[in-house]
């Protein structure tokens, strides 16, 4: 990792009309005001030199098309796959796409863990438990609630941090919760009761 600072993100949805009806329409009229927002606030936040990990769910519609735009944002980026991600491990066919997101992004990944200097961390696109729909969807790709810490996405506005089934810390860096920037390591430590 190059020496600057840490940052998290996920569920930008680049390209994703529909999005916009569910409360992102407030902060952002248009397709192209929230793609061009996102770029802009993004790279506001994050320099050159920072990294950031995406926590899944970064383009949708015709991913030629809309994944070009995360490449517009600043600093090393990490994905971590959601369910969104043409290149996640549970997609039609993820190793046709990997080339293609690997021209945006440094590593992919389905799961990771992450030293925060105060702790370890696990990353990944959903929580143990919860969803934003009325059930917990996708239960063959949820990661193993063994008390570690979890940084995730997929929740959009449900929630910034809400302990699991198990009580165990899990925070939402999705951008809806985090006024559609990404969000510095130092910030989320209270959050998963590190700091």
């Amino acid at each position: 990792m190059n020496g600057g600072r840490i940052f998290f993100s996920s569920d930008l949805h680049f390209g994703h009309a529909n999005i916009l009806r569910f409360g992102r329409d407030a902060t952002f009229p248009d397709l192209t005001s929230m793609n061009e927002g996102l770029i802009s606030r993004w790279n506001a936040v994050v320099g050159p030199e920072d990294t950031v990990f995406v926590l899944g769910d970064v383009a949708m519609g015709h991913r030629i098309d809309t994944l070009p735009l995360a490449g517009r944002l600043n600093g090393t980026k990490h994905l971590v796959a959601g369910n969104h991600d043409n290149c996640w491990e549970h997609s039609k066919n993820p190793a046709k796409w990997m080339d293609t997101y690997l021209v945006v992004f440094a590593t992919i990944q389905t799961e990771a863990t992450f030293d925060t200097g105060a702790g370890v961390v696990r990353l990944h696109h959903f929580p143990y438990s919860g969803d934003h729909a009325e059930e917990d969807r996708y239960p063959h790709a949820r990661p193993v609630d063994d008390g570690m810490p979890l940084l995730h996405g997929h929740m959009h506005d449900r929630w910034r941090s809400m302990p699991s089934a198990k009580n165990t810390p899990q925070v939402n860096v999705g951008v809806d919760v985090w006024d559609f920037t990404p969000v510095h390591l130092d910030a989320l430590l209270p959050h998963l009761g590190l700091a």
